[in-house]
């Protein structure tokens, strides 16, 4: 049984202590695949220390995060991404996307920045991993008018609705990042999942962010992926390892590996 992790920090500080005991237990658990996501020039030299650190196993990404977008280096910081994509590989632009929950005084150059790194990422026939956060609409509408049908992604920590998701796979190539949120009572994922196949779906931590139940508020890990896992397997009547083989394929479609 092979698990993929299609969204994990895990060159975060909170891992300082302990990484390769906690890279030891996600292996022991079945995850083999770790992407990578990357937030902005701060992290960057810890992102591409892990990936070098577990060639084979984690996958880096490279992408401005919109927490991190802020018109005094958005300039510079989306120059730097786009010359990083020419000097070594990546498996995706992302995260990016556009976040509101914390402030909605940059929603227009947030938008600005999103499109120009949609843009970049057909032009290096690269997925984008999107970050929606109370901004689900505004994500959506630049990405259903950017897609010309080789644009592909995945918007990851997906928590919406039915409808959301209807729009997600209506857009074609599109998956949706199931992560602890699925464990979580009341949440409403669960009706999400069990309402469409499998196929639409890949798995995900966003480690050290939201830690499954039993972990939840705890830090979270790619071992824990397991968890979601399980949990998937029971809503779709399934087996785990049925879960870890469609979720895996699915993640070989969207990142091309």
């Amino acid at each position: 049984m092979i698990l993929t992790d299609t969204h994990a920090h895990l060159y975060s500080d909170k891992f300082s202590a302990g990484r390769d005991e906690m890279m030891q237990r996600a292996i022991s658990s079945g995850v083999e695949r770790i992407f990578l996501p990357a937030i902005d020039s701060e992290s960057h030299n810890d992102l591409h220390k892990m990936a070098d650190a577990y060639p084979g196993i984690c996958f880096p990404m490279m992408g401005l995060h919109p927490t991190s977008v802020d018109k005094a280096t958005a300039e510079k910081e989306l120059a730097l991404v786009e010359s990083l994509h020419g000097q070594r590989r990546y498996y995706a632009v992302g995260e990016i996307g556009i976040d509101l929950y914390w402030d909605k005084t940059q929603l227009s150059l947030q938008q600005e920045v999103f499109a120009r790194q949609v843009e970049l990422a057909k032009k290096l026939q690269l997925p984008v991993v999107i970050h929606s956060r109370n901004a689900f609409v505004e994500c959506y509408e630049i990405v259903k008018d950017k897609q010309d049908g080789t644009l592909k992604g995945v918007f990851h920590c997906f928590s919406d609705g039915l409808p959301e998701a209807e729009k997600v796979i209506a857009l074609g190539n599109f998956w949706m990042g199931i992560g602890g949120v699925l464990t979580y009572k009341n949440s409403g994922l669960d009706k999400v999942v069990q309402a469409f196949d499998t196929k639409y779906f890949v798995l995900e931590t966003d480690a050290p962010y939201l830690a499954p139940a039993p972990h939840r508020g705890k830090r979270n890990e790619s071992s824990y992926l397991i968890l979601v896992a399980q949990k998937m397997a029971e809503l779709k009547n399934c087996t785990v390892e049925e879960i870890a083989e469609i979720t895996t394929d699915n993640s070989y479609l969207l990142f091309g590996i």
